[in-house]
């Protein structure tokens, strides 16, 4: 029997803000691919999705009465993983202290089922990747990055790379096709370096492994570009980047830093702008959590910027450590602006106001329109939605 696989979202997504905003946990990008492209790989099929009510019109489930495989959309795959799945038969679950990691049933469900109503859970007693919180990204993109490079490369031979770099450990470099590398330093001692088709790497660009760099892509000339570091499709970075994620169709192509960020997509960094990833006293950092609505320890040292999609910020503009942007929001101005800044903010340190859903949108037009792609209406609808229900954090 042919059987049909489901990424779900379940209960911790909203550990996950304001990523997980716009999109479902599995469309997280971590390591080179985001975990919906990796399940697609070990499972040689393209999976559906089953989350919340207002994003299920761009990622929707797919309807059937036939064997339906519900898999975790937090949890990354591997081989033991995909066997025990495998192997799941009507009614059965596997679980890892409570939480669901795949249940098989037989027809899509109208809600997401509890492991009580199977027939047999087991406790799963194999080792995963799971992002259970939006620091996972940054802090696990490493061996993410080496286990996509792996399963990207196997039994595949890398394009040439032009003699003008300085190459240290090419078998640890592989080129897709149309890359351009020219007079640039790799060294992947440390961790592989995986570059994308039609990407493009500038003259005197610096970049230790682990890194990767997806399609259509490009590192500006002069930039330094410290591993774990992974640049998503369709965008561009410059100045200096340390152990951070950037999911696609975004832009940090000046000088400044970000360090220890995850940066989602449509995003715009304004020239000579700086995250802190340390504060000056060495103390843990705290940053907002959505789901207790308050900030939280992280138990890390260092932390950076977490930005939601269509969100910018204005030529040299100072995150704090451990700042958190939701979606659309658009800062600027001197000085350090708050750590928490909420969805539809407009403004800076000096204060901030709410940034109107029509011009957000029309900028997110704008934006999208110069990589010749439309803002479609379900975009328009998740926007809108998004906006009323994060109205609850603009007290400006």
């Amino acid at each position: 029997m042919n059987r049909n696989y489901i990424l779900f979202d379940d209960e911790k997504r909203v550990n996950l803000l304001p990523f997980t905003f716009t999109r479902p946990a599995s469309e997280i990008r971590v390591g080179i691919l985001t975990i919906t492209e990796k399940w697609e790989k070990y499972l040689g099929q393209k999976p559906s999705f089953f989350t919340v009510d207002f994003l299920s019109g761009k990622y929707p489930a797919l309807k059937t009465n036939g064997e339906v495989c519900l898999v975790n959309g937090r949890i990354t795959p591997n081989l033991d993983l995909l066997k025990a799945i495998q192997l799941l038969k009507q009614e059965e679950a596997i679980v890892k202290e409570g939480t669901i990691i795949a249940a098989v049933l037989k027809g899509t469900p109208s809600k997401l089922p509890e492991p009580k109503n199977f027939s047999k859970v087991t406790e799963y007693s194999g080792t995963f990747f799971e992002v259970k919180n939006v620091w996972d990204i940054f802090r696990s993109n490493g061996d993410e990055l080496l286990a996509d490079f792996q399963l990207i490369t196997k039994g595949r031979k890398s394009q040439s790379i032009s003699s003008t770099n300085r190459i240290i450990h090419p078998e640890n470099i592989f080129v897709e096709e149309g890359a351009k590398v020219e007079c640039a330093i790799l060294n992947a001692e440390n961790g592989p370096i995986y570059i994308g088709a039609d990407s493009e790497i500038m003259e005197g660009a610096i970049i230790r492994g682990p890194f990767a760099i997806c399609e259509h892509s490009a590192v500006k000339m002069g930039a330094k570009v410290y591993g774990p570091t992974t640049v998503g499709p369709h965008s561009k970075i410059g100045g200096e980047v340390n152990n951070s994620v950037i999911f696609g169709y975004s832009n940090k192509a000046h000088d400044g830093f970000l360090g220890n960020s995850v940066i989602g997509e449509w995003c715009n960094i304004g020239a000579d702008s700086n995250n802190s990833n340390l504060k000056n006293n060495y103390a843990q950092v705290k940053l907002w959590n959505y789901s207790e609505n308050h900030f939280a320890k992280t138990g890390l040292q260092f932390c950076g910027l977490f930005m939601g999609d269509h969100s910018k910020c204005g030529i040299n503009t100072m995150f704090n450590t451990g700042t958190v942007v939701g979606v659309c929001a658009n800062i600027f101005g001197s000085g350090f602006p708050r750590n928490f800044i909420p969805s539809f903010s407009w403004g800076g340190a000096n204060g901030f106001m709410v940034h109107q859903v029509a011009k957000a949108i029309e900028t997110a037009e704008i934006m999208m329109a110069r990589r010749s792609l439309n803002l479609t209406q379900t975009d328009r609808t998740i926007l809108q939605h998004i906006f009323d229900i994060t109205a609850c954090y603009r007290n400006f």
